[in-house]
């Protein structure tokens, strides 16, 4: 298996007054930065979608479409966003991206609800793993791996994760983002736990090369 589909050498830190550019730019009407500043944080979104869309649900709605529809209406409402920040954009969108999830878990429990015994009942997002918007944690203990989804520069690892093989991407999605206990993330790729466990090992480790960390995965 291939660890990734690109060069994996360390990825460049972009400039910390980068975004914030960007959005001062399209504030004053630059369309082309405007659209740099969404574009950037297109596999950004995509990752926080899989991680926010339930199971149950994913048969029913693509991660990309709420994506394609957070982006829309963020372009429909860029002059309400009032930050300055890289990790205030990132909050503004991922508020607009959780609500366009919530709304599509309302539709279909509804349409399941009118549906009634016609096809098999959809499983209750409260009872679940991962609620839309929120990440349980799978355990209590938090690594530097396990944390690396809170570090400043999101859009960043983003990139690299975007980098990384299909599996390698998935396992981490589902450790990481969706904080599943490895039994669960096992039985989600269809692999035993050792197997499971091993495949995130080398995720991680692969991610951190791109990005350069010095710590090793633990």
């Amino acid at each position: 298996m291939s660890d990734a589909r690109q060069s994996d050498g360390p990825l460049p830190a972009a400039p910390l007054s980068e975004v914030a550019r960007l959005i001062d730019s399209a504030r004053r009407g630059d369309r082309a930065c405007r659209d740099e500043l969404f574009e950037r944080c297109r596999s950004y979104l995509g990752f926080v979608a899989r991680a926010q869309v339930e199971t149950w649900l994913r048969a029913k709605v693509d991660a990309s479409d709420v994506v394609q529809q957070t982006l829309l209406e963020a372009h429909r409402d860029f002059d309400r966003f009032q930050g300055v920040s890289e990790k205030e954009w990132l909050g503004w969108l991922r508020r607009i991206l959780a609500h366009n999830v919530s709304d599509y878990v309302r539709r279909f429990r509804g349409v399941a609800k009118r549906r009634q015994q016609r096809e098999v009942p959809i499983r209750d997002p409260a009872a679940s793993t991962l609620s839309p918007g929120v990440a349980e944690p799978a355990a209590r203990e938090h690594t530097p791996s396990q944390e690396f989804v809170q570090l400043e520069d999101e859009l960043r690892v983003a990139a690299a994760m975007e980098k990384l093989s299909p599996d390698y991407q998935e396992v981490i999605v589902l450790r990481n983002l969706e904080r599943l206990p490895f039994d669960e993330v096992a039985q989600r790729m269809e692999r035993s736990r050792p197997a499971a466990q091993m495949l995130w090992m080398r995720a991680i480790q692969k991610l951190r090369d791109m990005l350069g960390a010095d710590e090793p995965a633990e």
